[in-house]
Parts: structure tokens; C-alpha cells; sequence
């Protein structure tokens, strides 16, 4: 190291060399599922909680984030770092350049400071993973209490740094039939973002005339299912630092946990309408704290008032005080203020490691309305027992009728959720075709709800899985039976079928089947069918992956939903939802992305395309077009068509 920036080297020795590397794509923040990769975790402050992740894969494409507990991460945090790699035929090296203003650490008066670290590499082609500093198979390296010490690091003192990333945007549009819009529109945008690291654990952030032109465009999904579907923040002012607001309960990546979910905050509420579409923001200010005692922050947005929309005041703040090895107890607070409507949701939360295994996450919501003086309340308390053969979770959920967080995210309202469920791992001695099957794990996933209004038992399903094998290569195989029985106190319409209110039982099966993702050529299946309330409903999602280099990838994918005779109409129809996306990279910094979906349900077709160049770290030139065309709801027989033409150039300077 010297004044400026930490370097770290680390050799890949491969006794295939190049021909056992496995890379699929280009995209930072890459699938670490799908490559081979090397990382390292940081723990400038050594309290064996924060981590700083900064990982590249033989191709020296980036991903970074920041975890806490190795539980809240803050997955699309971008730090300014430079990685570079070579391949040779005895395996590939990463040479990292990470400035110290980068790095987050303790002011000390000692001249020599400790910090917790950790790398990992993962060897895609056999599917092993390393570390240096081992950790149970059931955690993962961001768990800083089994990381390793680097001592004797000399770093300059944390001081202030400021981070500047103006922009100027250009943009053309065009309508077709569409009520309220002139046929043809441009405009000329300049706003930005100021990031100020006043000291190593407190940040401001600042964005004016904010736009998100450059994030990624969201996905169609046909939902059959009675929750809502929560599509994930692609935006990168609400991204960083999301962990430290974005607490909740839900459902992990692994479907363990339950359905059910509960977010007080959830800040896709804010700049976007109902359907996804943006509602300019004139100003916004976040500010940060962190340290190994406690957490705080504090967020302020000014949503442009529109014909469809009032000026909206948006505020959020968060307090957390971290006690023993790993437990925190916290609070926080949305409101959300126009013309009609002032909404204030207050929420307290608790998570409490008892050991290695056992752990409890638990909140408490109330949440009201100045308009009718509305009152609701909301709460869930959610039990993990984890171990290397063992997952074991008991998730206790209630959401009122009146609860409503304007700025946040429930799955439903009305409910009272009791969700526990098993997932057992085996590996031992007894499990057949070693070589080819890495472990046996079947599951059971049992959900009970019940109405809070009325106590009435409303729904049941027991999902058993009694065959699930995971395959050395990564892929898997899986038969999940779900015996189901709901109760609709009102009528639903999954995809326009209409089902009456009423008792249902019915049984749905689903078959599994996924290859290695990391090869050249991967899928993944899955088949459901079975009775679906008082019908029959079969659906398929297949999705292929072409990638012949890494610098080209093509993904298809296909959803069909086959109705037959359900509802009160006793409807039979096939819903098609297909997609084509693409990467073109001519490296890490430079490529072109698109693609392309059509609904048969809503006879709509989307298309969008997006050249990215990162001409240096972090400042970006971005040329985007954006097409949609769907059946105008206005007047059923025309077609509606809007298309957006953009470029936007941004500068990042340290200073």
C-alpha cells in the first residue's frame, strides 16, 4: 500500500488453467452462482460485524456491496476501486487498487491498525469454494466473527471526502393514442448526485432533478397467486445503503421463511406510480451513520407534483443500537404528505443471535391516516434454527385490515400468517452417485392463514418436498406436492378469470429441473399442474441460456399459464409471457443490453435497449430506447405506443 490506495494480488493456481474457467457474462455485480470468482471481505473496524465485499471474476468484471451480520446487505452499493486480470494456462490473477477513501475504517491513535478479513474463491468448474479463514458450510464468508486478522496496516487517517457525479440528459418521445400526451415530445435535463463521507461512518448523500434513466427496466410476471409481487429497487440512489432502512420479514432466497412479508419501507413508493411508470423527483437528501454501537440514518424526498400526482413529501428515519456478538434492537418511522393525505407508519424491530444456530427476527407496526383517522397495525416475530444438516424456521405474522404503509410493502392485508417449514441437508456416507449427487434435501413448507377481522381459517397449504438432490455441477432436481385448501371471502381474478367467492381444495404439483448455469449452454424447468380451485391450471417456465464467450449472452424465456375450465365462467386459455434478452460486451466497461417480452394477456410488447460505457470508474455515457405497445385501455380497439429516446452522460470526481 502506500498514501493512496490499498493493493492486494492474488494468484488462482488451476492445473487446467484457462480451460476450467467458467465465466457467462460481463454484467457487474455478477451471479457468483454461475463464475468463477475471488473475493474479499473487510472489516476495516474490526467489530466482527461490518464487512466491505469487493469481488471480480477471471475476467475482471466487477462486484461489490456492504453486509452487516451477513444477514442486511446492501447488495448494489458501487465503491470507486480498479481490478485487473490475466489468464494464463496455469491458472488466473486479480490485482486489486482500492483508495483508502474508499475503504471504511477506524480513526486511531495507534500507528499500526487490525482489521478483520477474509477471502473466498470459488472454482465454478467443480463447484468448490475456499476460504481464507474457514467458516461452517451453513454461513458464508460475510460472517466477519469467523474471519481471519491482517495486522501491522498503516493507513492515512479517515478524513472527509466528497464525491460529485453531475449529469446532462437529452431525451425524445413519441405517443401514439395515448390520452394526455402530445404526439411528440423533447427535453434537455441536468441534475446530479453529491456524496460526502464527512468521517468513516457517517455519509450524505444529495440528488437534484433526479433520473433514472440508465436502470434496468422491470420484468413482466403473470402472478396466479392471491400476494402481491414485489419487483425488486432497480434505482441507484434508493440501492445504496437499503439495509439500514430496508428492514422486514419475508421469505429468504432460499423460499425458507414463508410467504408472508412485511416491509415498513420500501422505497419503489417513491417516483413511481402503480404501474411502474416515474414520477419526477425535484430533490432528495440521505444521511448515514454507522458504528459498531449504533446505526442511524435519515432520508428526505420531494416527489414533482404531476396532473395524475400531488406534490409528495417523503421522510425516513431509522435508529438501530447493536448489542451482544449479534443483536440489534431499532425503530423507524415513513411519512408520506400531499393535499389529501398525510400517512405516518411507526415501526419497532429486534434481532437477537442466541448461538451459532438459533436466531429470532421480530417487528411491530402501526401505521395511520389523517384522512378518515384510519389506524392500523401490523407485526410478525420469525424463528431460524440453522446448522449444516438443519433449517428450521417458525415465522408468526398479523397485518390488519386498516394497516397501511403508503411507503412500504405488504404482501396482504386482513391475515393472520403462521408459516413453519424444514429443510434437511444430508451428505453423508449413505448418498448414492457421489460424483454426480452433492446432497439430498428435502423440505416441508406448511402455511396456515387465518382472517384478523373475523379469526376465520382462510387458507392452508402444505408444500412436501420428499425428492430434492442438488448435483455436484450445481444444477438440481426437485418434486414439490401442495395440498391446498383457501377460503375467498371475496371474488378473485388471477389474469382476468373470474373465481367466486367461496371453499376451495385442491392440489398442485411441481417438477424441478435445472442444469449447471455455469456452462455454455444451461436451462432451468419447472412444470406445475394439478386441480387450481374449482379447475385445472398447468404452467411452465423454461429459461435457456446461450453463452458461447463471456462476452455474449442470450437468455430465453417462457411462462404459460393453461386455464381449464375455471371460474365462474368455467374459462379454458393459454397466457403467454415471453422474453429475449441479450448482453454484448466488448469488456466490463463497454456493452449493449436489451430486451424484448409479449403478454398475450395484455397483448403488450416491450422492448428495451442500452448501450453502457464506463469511460472511467463510474462515470458512465448511456444511450437507451425504450418501446411499449399495449392495448389502450381507453379505447378498446386501438393500439397505444410510446417510445423514449435517451442519452445521458455523467462525470464522478473524489475529491
Amino acid at each position: 500500500y502506500n498514501q493512496h490506495y490499498l493493493y492486494i494480488g492474488v494468484y488462482n493456481y488451476d492445473t487446467l488453467g484457462k480451460k476450467s474457467i467458467r465465466v457467462i457474462d460481463f454484467k457487474r455485480d455478477f451471479n457468483t452462482r454461475t463464475s468463477d470468482f475471488v473475493g474479499m471481505t473487510i472489516d476495516g473496524f474490526n467489530d466482527r460485524r461490518n464487512a466491505m465485499v469487493f469481488t471480480t471474476n477471471p475476467h475482471g468484471v466487477q462486484r461489490d456491496f456492504l453486509a452487516f451480520d451477513a444477514n442486511y446487505i446492501d447488495l448494489d452499493w458501487d465503491g470507486l476501486w480498479r481490478v485487473r486480470t490475466a489468464r494464463s494456462d496455469s491458472g488466473w490473477v486479480a490485482e486489486f487498487a482500492i483508495p483508502w477513501k474508499t475503504l471504511r475504517y477506524a480513526k486511531s491513535d495507534s500507528a499500526f491498525q487490525s482489521w478483520g478479513f477474509n477471502l473466498n474463491r470459488s472454482r465454478r468448474m467443480t463447484n468448490e469454494n475456499y476460504a481464507f479463514s474457514p467458516f461452517p458450510r451453513s454461513f458464508n464468508v460475510l460472517r466477519m466473527d469467523y474471519a481471519g486478522i491482517i495486522k501491522g496496516l498503516q493507513p492515512p487517517p479517515p478524513t472527509a471526502n466528497v464525491r460529485i457525479q453531475p449529469f446532462f440528459l437529452t431525451s425524445y418521445d413519441r405517443y401514439r393514442n395515448m390520452d394526455g400526451r402530445k404526439p411528440q415530445d423533447a427535453a434537455v435535463k441536468l441534475g446530479g448526485e453529491v456524496k460526502w463521507a464527512i468521517n468513516s461512518r457517517a455519509v450524505l448523500d444529495l440528488t437534484f432533478n433526479t433520473d433514472f434513466a440508465q436502470a434496468d427496466a422491470d420484468r413482466q410476471v403473470n402472478n396466479v397467486t392471491r400476494f402481491s409481487v414485489l419487483f425488486p429497487e432497480r434505482r441507484q440512489f434508493f440501492l445504496e445503503n437499503a439495509s439500514l432502512f430496508g428492514i422486514g420479514v419475508g421469505p429468504a432466497s432460499d423460499l425458507s421463511g414463508g410467504s408472508m412479508r412485511i416491509q415498513p419501507f420500501f422505497s419503489r413508493q417513491i417516483g413511481l406510480d402503480s404501474g411502474g411508470n416515474p414520477i419526477p423527483i425535484d430533490a432528495g437528501a440521505r444521511f448515514v451513520s454507522r458504528s459498531a454501537k449504533t446505526n442511524y440514518g435519515a432520508m428526505y424526498i420531494r416527489q414533482r407534483g404531476t396532473n395524475s400526482s400531488p406534490l409528495t413529501n417523503y421522510f425516513v428515519g431509522r435508529y438501530s443500537e447493536n448489542f451482544g456478538k449479534q443483536s440489534r434492537l431499532g425503530a423507524l418511522v415513513t411519512v408520506k404528505s400531499d393535499t389529501g393525505n398525510t400517512n405516518i407508519v411507526g415501526n419497532l424491530d429486534g434481532f437477537v443471535r442466541f448461538n451459532e444456530a438459533h436466531s429470532l427476527n421480530w417487528m411491530f407496526n402501526l401505521s395511520h391516516d389523517s384522512k378518515g383517522n384510519v389506524t392500523g397495525v401490523a407485526g410478525a416475530a420469525q424463528y431460524y434454527y440453522a446448522t449444516n444438516q438443519w433449517k428450521i424456521w417458525w415465522t408468526q405474522s398479523l397485518i390488519s385490515k386498516s394497516f397501511n404503509p403508503a411507503v412500504g410493502f405488504i404482501s396482504r392485508t386482513d391475515v393472520i400468517g403462521t408459516t413453519p417449514g424444514i429443510f434437511w441437508f444430508y451428505r453423508g456416507k449413505h448418498l448414492p452417485f457421489k460424483k454426480i449427487i452433492r446432497s439430498f434435501e428435502p423440505s416441508l413448507l406448511v402455511e396456515f392463514y387465518n382472517q384478523a377481522s373475523t379469526g376465520r381459517h382462510i387458507e392452508r397449504s402444505f408444500g412436501l418436498s420428499p425428492f430434492w438432490i442438488m448435483l455436484q455441477s450445481g444444477g438440481f432436481m426437485g418434486h414439490v406436492m401442495t395440498p391446498t385448501y383457501q377460503y375467498l371471502t371475496e371474488p378473485f381474478s388471477p389474469l382476468g378469470v373470474k373465481i367466486a367467492a367461496g371453499a376451495y381444495n385442491y392440489t398442485r404439483h411441481t417438477v424441478y429441473w435445472g442444469s449447471d448455469g455455469s456452462k455454455k449452454l444451461s436451462f432451468t424447468w419447472n412444470g406445475e399442474y394439478g386441480t387450481y380451485y374449482d379447475g385445472k391450471l398447468n404452467t411452465t417456465n423454461l429459461s435457456v441460456l446461450v453463452a458461447p464467450i463471456p462476452h455474449i449472452s442470450i437468455t430465453g424465456r417462457f411462462n404459460r399459464n393453461n386455464f381449464r375450465n375455471v371460474g365462474v365462467n368455467r374459462t379454458t386459455k393459454n397466457i403467454d409471457l415471453l422474453s429475449v434478452e441479450g448482453r454484448f460486451a466488448a469488456n466490463p466497461r463497454l456493452q449493449l443490453i436489451g430486451f424484448y417480452q409479449r403478454n398475450t394477456d395484455t397483448k403488450a410488447n416491450n422492448y428495451n435497449i442500452r448501450l453502457s460505457w464506463e469511460y472511467q470508474p463510474l462515470s458512465f455515457i448511456y444511450i437507451v430506447f425504450n418501446k411499449r405497445e399495449f392495448q389502450s385501455t381507453t379505447r378498446l380497439d386501438t393500439r397505444s405506443q410510446e417510445d423514449h429516446l435517451i442519452a445521458k452522460i455523467s462525470y464522478l470526481r473524489q475529491l
